[in-house]
């Protein structure tokens, strides 16, 4: 059974900085895609950056320049770096992992970690 667990989620100030984790387990193949979303209180949940193996990145208009996504050692690993964060970056954010295998394709959430942008 595939497992997505997120990680580095807590409180900071505006300005500061946080690195997100996501490690998964149980695959049996590289995932095509891992991405990061973030659901903010009240609001629906929104795409912020993924990551196409082996190197392509995209972000939302509202991060692009103040976080990096990246894939680790172990492929189907990735991280988010977060710097200066704003209040409105305050969410839930979670990891998702799309891939395929054969003629079937695969898509896992992880269950979310909190990050929390003072002002």
């Amino acid at each position: 059974q595939v497992q997505l667990e997120e990680s580095g989620g807590g409180l900071v100030t505006t300005g500061g900085s946080l690195r997100l984790s996501c490690v998964t387990s149980g695959s049996r193949f590289v995932f095509n895609d891992m991405n990061w979303y973030r659901q903010a209180p009240g609001k629906e949940r929104e795409f912020v950056a993924r990551s196409t193996w082996p190197s392509l990145t995209e972000y939302s208009d509202s991060v692009k320049g103040r976080f990096t996504i990246s894939r680790g050692n172990a492929k189907n690993t990735v991280h988010l770096q977060m710097n200066s964060l704003k209040p409105e970056d305050t969410g839930v954010y979670y990891c998702n992992a799309r891939g395929t295998l054969g003629s079937r394709s695969y898509e896992y959430w992880g269950q979310g970690t909190q990050v929390t942008v003072s002002a």
